[in-house]
This record gives structure tokens, C-alpha cells and sequence, in this order.
């Protein structure tokens, strides 16, 4: 089992994470409601000058039509500028391996990942892109994909506070305090810190130097520490490494391991005060921070537990196979633990050497919805959806209209809702079937058996639900794969943005409800539980078939020495 001096260090963890978040919290507060605050003075001559350059009109609101269309326009614009770049890099300065053009189905996939903020990549960066194409074409979208998502959490919570409009704000204010005000800043101080611990921040050409043994062997250099910085604060993943944040240029340290997991989590929890704030209920924001922390903390729990029982097959040792020993297994379980809880996607360890178990708990996370912590905004967007039918049941219990914050809940955000949760789920169950009846797609495998099946699902999974991170069993870099997998990020992606923001759209036209003793609350312990339940039903129902064939059934047979 893990030692004493590790418990103490997830303790830690989770005391200076809260703490952080909290103090966080407050600032975006004050930020996104356009009171005075920290940055103001030092970065608001850039929120001017974008206005000015862009001529938006920071007064002028939006109806939640507006709103979206701006919003899908902006990304659409992000793609192709993204997918131009990749299949054209051998043309564009800064390539000092002078590097080729990207296949445009590879190139199709990139974009498609880094607009929708799942950054799963079919690629290895360092032998696949050169400098300006992960500088212009990746690391501005983690900044405008993260932006993205914080923005509909705006949005929505507009629609939650505001009665009898219908206006939800503006998209271009939302993204533009979002980037200079809470990305920016946090992503300089994140570089700086890792580029004190050793990661590597240069436009040097590859390096080829002679190995202890004799041979040569070619380094990789590049602007490696800017990119890290936004990938982890953004929930976005992705590696500019192919071995991600598992390359010692990448994550030096155990200390920068350390900060990296801290940035991952950092901003979706302290959204999660910044939403209590703004909906005028701080008692409801720990609320959800309870639910969620609760589902996080028993999958974290479950997970060291299975990694250190070892496996059977090798006298039940507790291996290291794709860990390593300057970070170890409890910091690589609350790495893949964080990482697919967050939607970040990026990786300390291989997710496709854990126990089946933990294996699970990584992959459950993501088809839970991506809500335990989530990717910025959108973990709060999306267990809106599950609050939306929690207070419906808890409506249908009681015989009452269910309301919440104030506002009825009435057919149309219960449709949204179920629609929301019937995209991802539809784009991860299609596509994974599709991919196990494929000969072409079977022998992208490196395993067999239920393990297999895992791979398969885990990339859908991810892809829906936009996380990004891979089982890296499973050869992706094909036409079906970069295909199947890129639609799937757009489902995921959009087939919960536009429901919630019709939702959104909807809640600000009505009219404040008063509360009476009939009234759900959805601020004690009753809700917590009635919220978990809810989305581990869900979860549950949907996918506990796939995975009793999948992970479930490697377990059985991983305990009786039987592996794949």
C-alpha cells in the first residue's frame, strides 16, 4: 500500500489545491462580473486595444442564438486556421527538422482536437511538427479552446441569475477577460516555474549527441514550457513530447510533477466557488465541490488501492511497468486519476499498463461526463446537465415543478439535458461498435481479448469526451481512426455547448420563482447524495454493458494470472 509519507503528500496536495482554488475563485469572480480587480491595472490596456483591433463593443449583448453562433463561427475560423498550418508546415518558418506536411486526416483530427479542447493526438510532436505549428497552431487554441469553455459557463450562469431577458452577455468580452485576465498570467508564472525545474523553452535545432554506449541518438529541443503551461491550467493535455508529461524536458522533476498536477486541477475547481459566487449561493458552490470531490477522492482511493495490490501473475507485486521510479505509483494514480477527471488528457504514466481496475476508474471518469472537477467550464456545464434532471426527479418525488436557483425547470431543460447526454454517449457507444467490427481497425490493436476492447472504447471515450488522454495501445494515426475519432470530439464538444446554451437562453426569459417549504433544496448533504446517484446511474446504465466485456471481465481474469 502507499506509505505514510505519500498519504501525508496527498493531503498536502489537496489542502494547497483547495486553498489555491478558493483564493482563485474570489478573483475570477471579480473578474468576469466587471468589478475592479488584481490584473486590471496592469493588463487592461490589452483588453482595450482587442476591442479596438477587433471592433467589438464591449456594451452590446447577445441572445443565446447570438451567442452560440459567434461562438461556433470562432471555432470553425480556429479549425481551419489550424488544420491550414498542419498541412502546410513545410512551407512556414521556425522548422528546424524541417519536418513535412500532415496527412489532412491527421491534420483533420489535430484541429478538430485542439478546437474542442481534447487535444488527443495520433501523433508523436517531436517527429510530426515543428515549432511554429505547435506554437500557432496548438498553443493558441489551448488558450482559445479553454477560453471557450469558460465562456458558456458565463453564459449559463447569466441565464441562471437574469429574469425576463435575453440577453446572456457577449462572447467576445467573455473570451477576451478570460485569455488576458486568468489564462495568461497564470500560464507566464507556470512556464516560469517550469522552466526553473528544467523544462526545456528554446528554438534550437534537434540535437545529436553520443549515448554511454557509443551510438547517437538525435534530442529533440523546442519552446517546449509555454505549451506545458496552458495544456495543464487549460485542461487541455496533449504533449509536446510523444511520451507527454512522462519526458524528463517535459517534467523534470518531482517537484514540477507536483506543480503540473496542481495546474491541472487548479482552475475547474476554483470555477466551482466562482460559480457559487455568481449565482448568488456560495453554500451551493461547496455543495457541488463536495459531490464532486467525493466521486473523486473514492475513484483515487480505489485506483492506488488496485496498483498497489500488484499482480497476481508476478506474486500480487505492485509493478512499475509504464511508471517511473522518480515519480512513483501514488503520484502516477493521482496523475491518471486528475488528468481524466479534469478532462485534461495529459499523462505521467501509461494508462495502458494499470490494473484493469484502475484502467476503469480512469475510463469511468470520462464517461461519467467529464463532471467530477471537468475541463474548465465545461465540468460545470456539464454536471449542470445532471443537476437539471437531479432537481426533475427530486420534482417528480414530491409532485411539484421542479425549480432550481429560483427558476423553474420545466420540459424543454429536461430535453436539452437528456440530448446533451444522448450526444456523447451516442458518438462513443456508435463509434467503438463500428471499430471492433472493422478487420482494418482490429489490427491497429497491440492487444487482445477484453483489453483490447478497452483500447478501443477508451479512445471514443476520450474523443467524446473531449479528455484527450489514450490507453496508447491503439494505433490511431489511419484514415478511420483520425476520422471517427475527430467527429467525435465535434459531438462531444457541441452536442452539450448548444443544449446547455438553449437552456441558458431559456432560464434568462423567465421570471424569478420565490421560495416556499415545498422548495428542493439543492444546497445540504440530501442533494449531494441525490446528485451522485443520478450520475452514477446514468453512467451506469449507459455503459456498465461495454464495460462487463471490457474492463470488468480483464479483472476476473487479470486475478486468476490470465493477462493480455
Amino acid at each position: 500500500m502507499a506509505t505514510p509519507f505519500e498519504w501525508l503528500q496527498l493531503a498536502f496536495f489537496f489542502a494547497l489545491l483547495i486553498t489555491l482554488a478558493w483564493l482563485l475563485g474570489k478573483y475570477m469572480t471579480r473578474v468576469f462580473s466587471g468589478n475592479r480587480h488584481l490584473m486590471l491595472p496592469v493588463l487592461g490596456w490589452l483588453e482595450r486595444i482587442t476591442y479596438q483591433l477587433t471592433g467589438v463593443n464591449p456594451e452590446v449583448e447577445q441572445s443565446w442564438k447570438a451567442y452560440t453562433l459567434n461562438l461556433i463561427l470562432f471555432n470553425t475560423v480556429g479549425f481551419l486556421i489550424a488544420f491550414t498550418i498542419l498541412v502546410s508546415q513545410s512551407l512556414l518558418p521556425v522548422n528546424p527538422a524541417n519536418l513535412p506536411d500532415v496527412s489532412w486526416h491527421l491534420a483533420f483530427n489535430t484541429a478538430a482536437s485542439f478546437m474542442s479542447n481534447t487535444n488527443f493526438q495520433s501523433y508523436a510532436g517531436e517527429t510530426t511538427l515543428g515549432y511554429f505549428a505547435q506554437m500557432m497552431a496548438l498553443t493558441v487554441q489551448n488558450f482559445v479552446s479553454a477560453a471557450t469553455g469558460i465562456a458558456v459557463l458565463l453564459a449559463l450562469i447569466r441565464g441562471i441569475t437574469r429574469k425576463k431577458t435575453d440577453k446572456l452577455g457577449n462572447f467576445w468580452v467573455d473570451i477576451t477577460r478570460t485569455i488576458v485576465y486568468v489564462l495568461l498570467p497564470l500560464s507566464i508564472v507556470l512556464s516560469v516555474m517550469l522552466v526553473g525545474q528544467g523544462t526545456i523553452q528554446n528554438f534550437k535545432k534537434y540535437e545529436t549527441i553520443q549515448t554511454l554506449q557509443g551510438s547517437q541518438q538525435v534530442i529533440p529541443m523546442g519552446p517546449a514550457a509555454s505549451q506545458i503551461a496552458i495544456k495543464q491550467l487549460g485542461t487541455n493535455g496533449g504533449g509536446f513530447f510523444n511520451s507527454n508529461s512522462s519526458h524528463p524536458f517535459e517534467n523534470p522533476t518531482p517537484f514540477s510533477n507536483f506543480i503540473e498536477i496542481l495546474a491541472i486541477l487548479l482552475i475547474p475547481v476554483a470555477l466551482i466557488f466562482t460559480y457559487g459566487k455568481m449565482v448568488g449561493s456560495a453554500r451551493h458552490g461547496w455543495i457541488l465541490f463536495a459531490a464532486m470531490f467525493i466521486l473523486f477522492v473514492v475513484g483515487l482511493g480505489i485506483s492506488i488501492a488496485s496498483e498497489h495490490m500488484g499482480n497476481p501473475s508476478f506474486r500480487d507485486l505492485a509493478l512499475m511497468e509504464g511508471k517511473e521510479t522518480r515519480i512513483g505509483i501514488t503520484a502516477s494514480i493521482l496523475w491518471s486519476t486528475a488528468t481524466t477527471a479534469a478532462s485534461n488528457g495529459s499523462v505521467n504514466a501509461m494508462h495502458d499498463s494499470l490494473t484493469p481496475v484502475s484502467g476503469m476508474i480512469a475510463l469511468l471518469n470520462i464517461l461519467l461526463g467529464e463532471v467530477v472537477f471537468g475541463g474548465v467550464g465545461a465540468g460545470l456545464y456539464g454536471i449542470f446537465v445532471f443537476i437539471i434532471l437531479t432537481v426533475f426527479i427530486a420534482g417528480l418525488m414530491v409532485g411539484r415543478t421542479p425549480e432550481y436557483l429560483g427558476k423553474k425547470v420545466e420540459a424543454f431543460e429536461v430535453q436539452m439535458a437528456i440530448i446533451s447526454i444522448i450526444a456523447t454517449s451516442f458518438a462513443i457507444l456508435i463509434f467503438s461498435a463500428w471499430a471492433v467490427v472493422r478487420d482494418t481497425a482490429l489490427v491497429c490493436l497491440s492487444n487482445n481479448g477484453p483489453h483490447g476492447l478497452t483500447e478501443i472504447l477508451y479512445a471514443y471515450s476520450s474523443a467524446a469526451g473531449n479528455n484527450g488522454s489514450a490507453f496508447a495501445g491503439l494505433n490511431a494515426n489511419n484514415v478511420f481512426f483520425n476520422v471517427t475519432l475527430g467527429i467525435g470530439m465535434l459531438i462531444g464538444r457541441f452536442g452539450v455547448v448548444v443544449p446547455v446554451l438553449a437552456i441558458a437562453g431559456r432560464m434568462a426569459g423567465k421570471k424569478a420563482v420565490a421560495y416556499s417549504s415545498g422548495t428542493f433544496r439543492t444546497d445540504n448533504t440530501l442533494f449531494i447524495v441525490l446528485l451522485i446517484i443520478v450520475i452514477l446511474i446514468i453512467g451506469g446504465l449507459t455503459f456498465f454493458p461495454v464495460l462487463s466485456i471490457g474492463p470488468i471481465a480483464e479483472q476476473l481474469l487479470f486475478q486468476n494470472g490470465i493477462n493480455f
